[in-house]
């Protein structure tokens, strides 16, 4: 009896130091798998907050504040708006990077965090195509090229035929050195043989006070930021960057009918959430989203502002978002364009 015992508690010791094993493994299966799921399905449970990498008031921080109701509205939970700007964007677009893919944390930002900080800024702390789940191009708005009502040049043609025989000397105001006003100049001069003083200033704002002033000649900025300067006359519009004319600027022609051909430039607004995002989370918020951006009421307030909606899919977004990158890879490239 003793020699049986001896003999078998080795062997009861190793089945039940098996069977406690299997057991925890279940266990842990069980309480890793499961919350996960749940928590997708009950997805939200608390506030969401909606990252804008810049300052209050720009295209970005509008389209941020125009979805937080709708979202809020769908999926029950308030989305609030922090505004982190810094480093043309690079700031807020890395604190996304580094939060949690809960579904908790989202960021709405423009061209310049998706397509162009790669090309302009040094060790740059997030990769726009690595480390972001892209859930949609929320809208987007050609920029149109607007002067003083007292620079000489009423039309495209005039102002290039001008820029020629004054190599360099017409100011060009932007909202900063690599924004999508910027590097539309930059591609303008590129495509019609020309040459012109940038003015870079800390935000569109300041560049457009200065335009109406008179300190600078001309500018490339969003349709929706100088149309009410357009209709008062304080502005006089020569050319949008869309393919096809403005819905809210009828009679000014595009880039290529004045006659400087690939300058097709829109100024975006992309939703993205971090890298990892779980797939029934993301479906619902890319839902939500879309769903809010097709609302024909807010179809109707973009579009009088001069946003067009765009709210596709993400495939389509991480598509597009790559030949951004090249393109103005390019421009930047070609241009020698580099931060002041």
């Amino acid at each position: 009896m003793h020699t049986f015992q001896r003999q078998a508690a080795p062997r009861l010791h190793h089945w039940l130091r098996a069977f406690a094993l299997g057991s925890l493994a279940a266990v842990a299966a069980l309480t890793f798998s499961t919350p996960a799921g749940a928590a997708a399905q009950d997805w939200p449970q608390r506030p969401v907050s909606v990252v804008v990498p810049f300052p209050p008031g720009g295209s970005s921080d509008a389209i941020a504040r125009m979805l937080t109701v709708p979202l809020n509205e769908k999926l029950g939970q308030p989305f609030v708006i922090d505004n982190r700007p810094g480093a043309t964007g690079a700031i807020g677009a890395t604190y996304v990077k580094r939060a949690p893919a809960d579904g908790y944390t989202m960021m709405v930002a423009s061209i310049g965090v998706y397509a162009v900080n790669p090309f302009l800024q040094k060790n740059l702390a997030y990769d726009p195509a690595k480390d972001f789940d892209l859930l949609t191009v929320a809208v987007r708005a050609p920029n149109v090229l607007v002067a003083n009502p007292q620079f000489p040049a009423n039309t495209l043609a005039e102002l290039v035929a001008y820029m020629k025989k004054n190599p360099g000397k017409v100011s060009f105001a932007s909202s900063g050195a690599g924004s999508s006003d910027h590097l539309t100049a930059a591609l303008f001069w590129q495509k019609s043989g020309t040459d012109g003083l940038h003015v870079p200033y800390k935000g569109g704002g300041p560049a457009i006070s200065d335009l109406l002033a008179g300190q600078v000649d001309v500018s490339f900025q969003n349709v929706n930021a100088v149309l009410q300067h357009i209709r008062a006359g304080k502005l006089k519009a020569m050319a949008v960057t869309s393919d096809k004319r403005s819905p809210v600027l009828p009679n000014v022609p595009t880039m290529a009918e004045a006659g400087v051909k690939d300058v097709e430039v829109y100024s975006w607004q992309g939703v993205a959430a971090p890298r990892g995002l779980p797939p029934e989370i993301k479906s619902r918020l890319h839902g939500a989203l879309v769903s809010s951006l097709n609302d024909p009421k807010m179809r109707q307030k973009l579009s009088e502002s001069g946003f067009e909606v765009v709210a596709n899919t993400p495939e389509q977004f991480n598509q597009f978002e790559a030949q951004e990158l090249q393109r103005w890879k390019t421009v930047i490239e070609k241009g020698k364009i580099a931060l002041d």
